[in-house]
């Protein structure tokens, strides 16, 4: 995870690119790998933990009539906060993670280990992608999140021009 990281405050770094998180199941876990690296702090604008739906609402500005219809674990959300912490920072690029941890909570359309991933980048489309990490236990699911939140970003990164 720390080379993932090390790699992205690199690659920021050298774009002179901000990022913000938006983080559910990994309450803080991606600001923390990102922030754990000398050098963040030009890089890492901020980052939301918003583990309950009305944090959502409230620092991301995603709707509860969205959160409603779709669950708070759905593609919609996951890019609704993506464009959320976009617009509550100065980032350039963000990424959101909402998803089911464990050991409890999943049902049969939404099991354990469903992770929805969402990145935004200023003047583009919000991406959104699915991962379904299986019936790993909560450290493993939320670790497995973070890293492939990391890879999200990095990627985002690489393919900005620089100006």
């Amino acid at each position: 995870m720390s080379n993932l990281a090390a790699k992205l405050v690199q690659a920021a770094s050298a774009k002179r690119v901000l990022i913000a998180t938006a983080e559910s199941c990994t309450g803080g876990l991606v600001s923390a790998a990102i922030t754990d690296i000398a050098g963040s702090s030009a890089v890492f604008d901020r980052g939301f933990v918003t583990y309950s739906n009305e944090a959502k609402a409230d620092l991301l500005g995603v709707s509860p009539s969205l959160i409603d219809q779709h669950g708070a674990v759905s593609a919609e959300v996951a890019c609704a906060m993506a464009e959320g912490a976009l617009k509550n920072s100065r980032a350039a690029i963000s990424v959101a993670i909402t998803g089911i941890a464990g050991p409890g909570g999943g049902s049969v359309e939404k099991p354990v280990g469903l992770v929805h991933f969402a990145t935004s980048v200023n003047d583009s489309d919000t991406l959104h992608f699915e991962k379904r990490f299986g019936n790993l236990s909560r450290d493993e699911i939320r670790g497995a999140a973070v890293n492939a939140a990391l890879q999200a970003l990095l990627e985002c990164v690489e393919e900005i021009e620089l100006k």
